[in-house]
């Protein structure tokens, strides 16, 4: 019989923020797959390195980039689709041997999560099982303190790889929001912000739960680049 696939939010990154439910699948699973950008581990690896037992693989998925100029090529779809079928057939290989593969992911698995790509190309496949995970869009309002949303607010989470115009558009529509997919992208950010009378409301939020974590004021900072795991917070206004 063909052995069970994973799919396990490991939350944002405090190893005690993973559910018993996905830390059970994690440590009954032979093999352990992970994505990575470099071949010597990752965050999320990290994250459940204290709850991994002796004895089980560790497979390695090692993006061939990561976000950068180079996400912008033409060629980066095809060169990311290449890679997600190379990892997905060792997956299966595993699977097809009889072994449980537990793929974890940073944050939720469907929520940005890069697990989704492999569960497209494996769950018609063989038996699956998903396990929500803590994502840094409530991590990031409770490591800054400020509830995201309250009675009927709706809460907007857009990616900063959106054109600017279309950024605007959707803030200026959100009672709430978390912008995602930062780094070099801020800079646009800021400006729709500044336009919409939204920077004082606006924080930074970088690696909530992890070591290092970093909060900062936009309107009082002039940080124009924001690290890989970092959000902009709009909280809602005070709950009365």
């Amino acid at each position: 019989m063909a052995g069970e696939l994973y799919g396990l939010g490991v939350g944002p990154g405090d190893p005690e923020l993973i559910s018993l439910k996905a830390l059970r699948l994690l440590q009954s699973a032979d093999v352990v797959a992970y994505p990575t950008g470099r071949a010597d581990g990752g965050n999320a690896i990290s994250i459940v390195e204290p709850h991994l037992r002796p004895g089980q693989e560790r497979l390695a998925m090692v993006y061939p980039t990561t976000a950068g100029p180079v996400a912008d090529s033409p060629s980066y779809p095809k060169l990311m689709k290449a890679f997600y079928d190379e990892t997905a057939a060792q997956i299966a290989d595993r699977l097809d041997a009889g072994k449980d593969v537990a793929l974890i992911c940073q944050g939720d698995p469907f929520l940005y999560g890069s697990y989704m790509y492999w569960h497209a190309r494996l769950s018609e496949r063989y038996r699956t099982t998903v396990v929500p995970g803590i994502s840094s869009v409530v991590a990031g309002p409770v490591a800054l303190g400020k509830p995201l949303c309250h009675r009927t607010d709706t809460v907007t989470i857009i990616p900063a790889t959106l054109p600017e115009a279309e950024i605007e558009t959707r803030l200026a529509a959100a009672d709430s929001a978390i912008v995602m997919k930062l780094g070099r992208t801020l800079p646009k950010v800021r400006r729709v912000l500044d336009r919409l009378g939204l920077m004082e409301r606006a924080y930074l939020v970088e690696r909530a739960t992890m070591d290092g974590e970093a909060i900062f004021p936009l309107a009082d900072s002039e940080v124009e680049t924001a690290g890989y795991f970092s959000i902009v917070v709009i909280p809602c206004t005070k709950p009365e």
